[in-house]
């Protein structure tokens, strides 16, 4: 079937979406059990549970789950408009609706060192990596070969070469501030669940008083972590991407980043 085609489609491009599925009916309704819907983050769908002011209904539902990320089952009686039903034909219909997620999607933005080692370690934590330099001998698949993308391109023209959703962990592991001052302002009005940035805290207080004088304002900047990872006194590249990685998943899972012995 088609709609189980574009599910496969929807996993190999890593986008979200939300599964919707007539599970149980009775009386007269408009279709039956087992009818099924696509619903893409952009609310245009493959399928059918019925059309509608129900499946508008559903419709909203599923954008709804793909932002929660939680599966719901929705009950609907088909008879009397006036008390808020969404239809007349009389029956009942219940729908569950399953968000489909994508994998995390973790960007390297400079792919020195430190950024290889991020995103060797982020593949193996089953992240989803790209990885962006503007020196393209650096953004390659034999210069990184655990990426999954490549985008040889400024850090500002990141914004229109990919989508950054609140699925995407950014990761500066950039060779100096001025690269980060010319590139960040791009990054901060997207929806990234992270924007982290390498360096000493002098480095990001620098970077950080170049951008409030160029007119980036105090909140914005205030989604930035600097300097990035856990205190691990870390000193190699590989060190640098535990420190790094173990910060993304413990805010990820909502950890404290203390010893689980409690000392």
């Amino acid at each position: 079937m088609m709609i189980y085609q574009s599910l496969a489609d929807l996993e190999k491009s890593n986008q979200p979406g939300a599964f919707c599925v007539v599970v149980r009916t009775s009386g007269s309704t408009p279709r039956h059990s087992t009818s099924k819907m696509l619903v893409y983050a952009d609310g245009h769908i493959i399928g059918t549970v019925g059309g509608g002011e129900m499946e508008n209904r559903v419709i909203a539902e599923a954008l709804r789950a793909i932002q929660d990320g939680q599966p719901r089952l929705l009950e609907y009686h088909m008879t009397d408009p006036a008390r808020g039903d969404p239809g007349v034909c009389g029956g009942q219909v219940e729908v569950f609706v399953e968000p489909i997620l994508p994998r995390p999607v973790l960007v390297v933005i400079g792919a020195g060192h430190v950024g290889k080692a991020v995103a060797h370690l982020a593949k193996w934590l089953g992240f989803y990596v790209a990885v962006t330099d503007d020196r393209p001998e650096f953004c390659t698949p034999e210069a990184v070969p655990s990426a999954d993308a490549f985008y040889p391109c400024p850090m500002s023209e990141l914004p229109q070469r990919m989508t950054i959703t609140p699925w995407t962990y950014l990761v500066l592991t950039t060779r100096g501030a001025n690269v980060d001052v010319a590139g960040l302002p791009a990054l901060l009005d997207a929806q990234a669940a992270y924007i982290g940035v390498i360096g000493s805290q002098r480095r990001w207080a620098e970077a950080k008083k170049q951008l409030l004088a160029s007119g980036v304002s105090e909140e914005k900047l205030a989604h930035v972590h600097s300097p990035i990872g856990l205190e691990l006194n870390a000193e190699t590249p590989e060190e640098i991407a535990v420190s790094i990685m173990a910060e993304i998943i413990m805010l990820q899972k909502g950890g404290s980043g203390k010893l689980m012995s409690g000392k």
